[in-house]
């Protein structure tokens, strides 16, 4: 049996989006002050890890939060198309209150998870699951014995912990994903384990130290 890769699948840091509850799918949002606080404590928190690789999204939030990462770690960022967010069509640009008043019927069939539902223009979440799962297995089988890091966003990071934990699309969601939070899997050819979910004690030391004029969500 091949010898398992370790993975830390790391969220990006907060947006103003993210504070606004406006879908980004795929737009290329950056960080806020608070995001890049985030990345820079993240960092300092892997500094020390026996990383490997970093792969990420290849959207600014995610790509900038990894390179906060490569350069305190010393390990290049490579990234990863893969490990985008969710493509979420017309909804995309969108806070939440606004698709559940236009699109109310779609609203729905979001907020039940269908899996087979996408926004025009966007994916399912079964198209989504597929391309994530895919691609997480893809380089976490190039690294047996080693350590690597991958970030992503909201629903990547969704799709690895039900592939961890084997649960389906539809289940309601009850576990966090913090911005910027630690989070540990395994992956051997028959697939991933949880080993730990949603470290955020970095972001918690020197609380004193985070700007005071953003809101985290």
């Amino acid at each position: 049996m091949s010898e398992a890769a370790r993975v830390l699948a790391i969220r990006h840091g907060e947006t103003t989006w993210n504070v606004d509850t406006r879908i980004q799918g795929q737009l290329d949002i950056g960080l806020n002050d608070t995001g890049r606080w985030q990345a820079g404590r993240l960092a300092q928190a892997l500094v020390g890890e026996p990383i490997t690789a970093i792969y990420a999204s290849d959207l600014g939030r995610a790509f900038d939060t990894a390179q906060h990462v490569g350069r305190a770690t010393g390990v290049p960022v490579i990234p990863t198309p893969g490990l985008r967010e969710r493509h979420f069509g017309e909804f995309q640009g969108k806070t939440f209150a606004d698709i559940e008043t236009a699109l109310p019927e779609q609203a729905m069939l979001w907020r039940t998870r269908d899996p087979d539902f996408a926004p025009s223009g966007g994916e399912s979440l079964r198209q989504l699951r597929e391309r994530v799962v895919s691609t997480a297995q893809l380089l976490a089988a190039q690294h047996p014995g080693e350590l690597i890091v991958m970030v992503g966003h909201g629903g990547v990071l969704d799709v690895l912990y039900r592939a961890a934990t084997r649960l389906e699309l539809q289940a309601p969601r009850t576990w966090a994903l913090g911005n910027a939070a630690i989070n540990r899997l395994l992956w051997t050819p028959d697939g991933f384990t949880l080993v730990g979910w949603a470290d955020t004690q970095h972001l918690e030391l020197e609380a004193d130290a985070k700007p005071l004029d953003e809101t985290s969500t």
